[in-house]
């Protein structure tokens, strides 16, 4: 009960900022027709989201070095709850995206921070398991919240969906405050020296595997409700449906990604990242068939998410004397990787969707093959690429 609780206000937390990332995707279209844009336009949504992701990591983290760690949080909620109330009243695709880059601000921090904290509430052996817990969260979201959001958002509007989504972050804001315990201010972050720790080679690769991962689950995600709609000729009000079953893939894989970990990190990736391509290839295949793609789907999901513990915690591991830093760059990296596998599922789009999960598939091939290059590198701390 000690550290489940605390837990369970970073799972809230994720689960509330994986509403507002995954949600707009299953109501692309919905998006798209209301302000009347194309569906590839909305998906620059997508993709600005990813970016301030990105770039918002590192800086709100050393940004918030001085503070406690329930304070950043309970900052970058209140960050998350004005976007949401932004972006539902926005009437033009700009005023959208500048509310999805207000929110945005706060992702990378938050799983970056709440990564440490979590870590930081058990032993070692268990850290794995810990970040999984938080990241629970994440994959319930995709499990629960996202398709019932997606729902409300096709029944009675996409702007509503944006104001549950900012209830979420209320709920989270008071869960912070009253269930995660007081941690002492942290020292002034030697910015000069973290920032360096980041040109390490091998962080340098992880990083990279982090945003091929990312990129191919993206490349496909990003336009899963087009995809479903036009190629496996399902109805709009089935895709909620069909998102419950991605996101039970995505809770069976972060789980499993933890569990496994602890085992062996690198194994761990190898293994999904294999299942991850095979499924990729496949789907194009079975399209037409309603149960396969399902099942397929339902692989795919779990793989894309098993590789998120593993990757977090090796990036926290190998860059030990910096890990808040280094721990929402990596979640910056998974949305970089968003941003990038949302671009390549867009080109691809214009030529077929079947060709969308195949390149999705090419791009986690590199990212096996980053796994594979990291075999070979000594982890000396000293050596960087600066």
């Amino acid at each position: 009960m000690k550290t489940f609780l605390p837990l369970l206000a970073l799972a809230t937390g994720a689960f509330a900022i994986g509403a507002t990332e995954f949600t707009p995707m299953g109501l692309l279209p919905n998006i798209a027709s209301g302000l009347d844009i194309s569906i590839t336009t909305a998906g620059g949504l997508i993709t600005g989201y990813a970016v301030g992701v990105m770039v918002g990591a590192p800086i709100m983290t050393l940004g918030l070095g001085r503070l406690t760690k329930r304070h950043a949080l309970v900052f970058l909620l209140l960050l998350f709850i004005a976007g949401n109330l932004l972006a539902s009243q926005s009437d033009s695709y700009w005023g959208l995206m500048v509310a999805r880059l207000i929110t945005s601000l706060n992702h990378g921090a938050f799983f970056g921070i709440g990564s440490v904290v979590a870590a930081s509430l058990v032993e070692k052996h268990k850290q794995a398991a810990a970040v999984a817990a938080m990241f629970m969260g994440l994959t319930l979201s995709n499990l629960i919240g996202v398709p019932f959001i997606t729902w409300i958002g096709q029944v009675y509007g996409w702007r509503l969906a944006f104001v549950l989504i900012s209830g979420l972050g209320v709920v989270t804001l008071i869960g912070l405050l009253i269930l995660l315990p007081a941690i002492p201010k942290g020292n002034k972050p030697n910015i000069k020296y973290e920032l360096k720790v980041l040109t390490r080679l091998p962080v340098v690769l992880a990083l990279l595997t982090t945003v091929f991962g990312a990129s191919a689950l993206f490349a496909l995600y990003t336009y899963i409700a087009p995809f479903l709609i036009n190629i496996v000729h399902v109805s709009e009000s089935d895709v909620a449906m069909l998102l419950v079953v991605i996101g039970l893939g995505f809770t069976v894989g972060n789980y499993l990604g933890g569990k496994l970990s602890a085992k062996g990190i690198d194994r761990t990736l190898v293994i999904f990242f294999i299942l991850l391509i095979l499924s990729m290839i496949l789907l194009p295949l079975i399209s037409s068939h309603l149960l396969l793609t399902i099942i397929t789907l339902f692989v795919w999901s779990v793989a894309s998410f098993a590789l998120v513990p593993p990757l977090q915690i090796k990036t926290m591991q190998i860059a030990h004397d910096a890990p808040g830093l280094v721990s929402s760059v990596n979640i910056g990296a998974f949305n970089l990787g968003n941003a990038i596998g949302a671009v390549i599922g867009g080109v691809a789009l214009k030529y077929s969707y079947n060709i969308v999960p195949l390149s999705a598939a090419l791009v986690a091939i590199v990212g096996l093959l980053l796994v594979f290059s990291q075999f070979k590198v000594k982890r000396e701390p000293q050596k960087s690429l600066a």
